[in-house]
């Protein structure tokens, strides 16, 4: 039999809050983080979008110096994200052979990549920085937080696009029930609130352009959607085996019952629209986690507030719940934090355990006029959730047709 998985540790660091309870609390009240930029290169450049949800608490105001020099900006964000959650777990021994890191991105450095190009071209080779390549790897934030916590079972790094995170959280899983881990570190982390990854996702159309009203931007399954609002940040979850927990006496949040990966084999970017990918998604987690969809009582939806994007989702969801889908309260946090790609799946999923755990169901925000093609039940103010044992889904989604899905059940 599989080995039981628990979730002990949450961190995050996002545009709604710095750290975890901040961010709850605020996930709860319905807030946005969507803000004009203030950065001179939005003028310079004249980007057609000037507004994105920018983390809320600096990384300058919680690393040294000498930390934050030596680390692009997603690396800060996921050390940051990953020490809250390793304080929060309280775990003050470990194995370090036994304990391991999944840590995805789905861009990876690229401040440091794009700002070393334009050193060289005006200043020459000799001006790049020497820890450039540590810095701009995408390897770079697991590798960090491997380094910071001393987790020497691997470093691991998915890049899935947008389904990133939500796929470190299937590796974690994968690594303690093959026996290979007793304890991961999981998680995402992104940093690409800069002109060249703005003005190329609003090239492709996929940006929101209400730059004169930034908190309303964001509106999955609104009829008047028009695409998603960049954000940036990290998410982490400490996971273990349960007995390792138990021996321990660690507070656990919930059990990380089961996962799931596949692809569309579809489109580059745009998803199957008949969501075939991400309904086996859906159904393969929940025959991993064993669970009935009569089981599921909450979903955090990718819902990226995208005018192709929101469509296929709910076909998916309503071809692996059935009935059961129209009294399941739906979340799309993404209207709150904006869309933090390889990031966003290890956010949503904190979120998803704490919504088991405290069993309220955090906000979706500026839906006015939801779509009638997509009648789900989205929470539109803050919900409890039923007592008894409830199992929730949180659903990630990228570009190159990756889909994953994670099972939270409560314990």
């Amino acid at each position: 039999m599989a080995r039981k998985v628990v979730i002990t540790g949450l961190g995050a660091t996002t545009p709604i809050g710095g750290d975890v309870p901040t961010m709850w609390e605020n996930a709860l009240k319905g807030v946005s983080g969507a803000r004009t930029i203030e950065a001179d290169w939005v003028a310079e450049y004249e980007l057609p979008v000037t507004f994105a949800a920018q983390i809320s608490t600096p990384a300058s105001e919680v690393l040294t110096r000498v930390e934050a020099k030596r680390m692009d900006p997603s690396t800060q964000f996921a050390v940051i994200a990953a020490r809250e959650a390793w304080r929060d777990s309280g775990i003050e021994e470990v194995d370090h052979d036994r304990f391991a890191v999944a840590f995805a991105t789905g861009i990876g450095g690229v401040w440091t990549l794009l700002d070393a190009w334009d050193t060289l071209r005006a200043k020459g080779p000799r001006r790049v920085l020497p820890m450039t390549v540590p810095m701009l790897m995408p390897n770079g934030p697991a590798a960090a937080v491997s380094l910071d916590l001393g987790a020497r079972a691997g470093a691991h790094t998915p890049v899935s696009a947008c389904a990133s995170g939500t796929e470190a959280l299937h590796q974690g899983l994968e690594l303690i029930r093959s026996g290979k881990a007793d304890v991961v570190m999981c998680g995402g982390a992104e940093a690409a609130i800069h002109p060249m990854p703005i003005a190329a996702f609003a090239s492709m159309q996929a940006l929101s352009r209400r730059n004169d009203d930034p908190e309303h931007a964001s509106r999955p399954y609104d009829v008047d959607r028009d695409g998603f609002v960049m954000g940036e940040g990290a998410g982490a979850l400490l996971i273990e085996a349960e007995e390792h927990a138990l021996a321990r006496g660690a507070r656990i949040y919930g059990e990380l019952a089961g996962t799931s990966v596949t692809a569309d084999a579809y489109h580059i970017t745009a998803p199957d629209p008949g969501g075939l990918g991400a309904t086996r998604a859906l159904k393969a987690a929940m025959f991993d986690a064993r669970v009935q969809p009569s089981d599921v009582v909450h979903v955090n939806a990718h819902a990226t507030s995208t005018p192709v994007g929101d469509q296929p989702e709910y076909v998916a969801l309503k071809t692996a719940l059935g009935d059961q889908v129209d009294s399941v309260a739906v979340s799309a946090t993404k209207s709150q934090t904006g869309h933090l790609l390889g990031a966003s799946g290890a956010v949503e999923a904190v979120m998803t355990v704490l919504a088991v755990h405290d069993r309220r169901a955090p906000v979706t925000i500026n839906l006015e006029n939801q779509d009638p093609q997509i009648p789900l039940d989205v929470v539109t103010s803050a919900r409890d959730l039923p007592s008894g044992d409830i199992v929730a889904l949180s659903n990630s989604f990228g570009f190159g047709g990756h889909n994953a899905v994670i099972v939270v059940k409560n314990v």
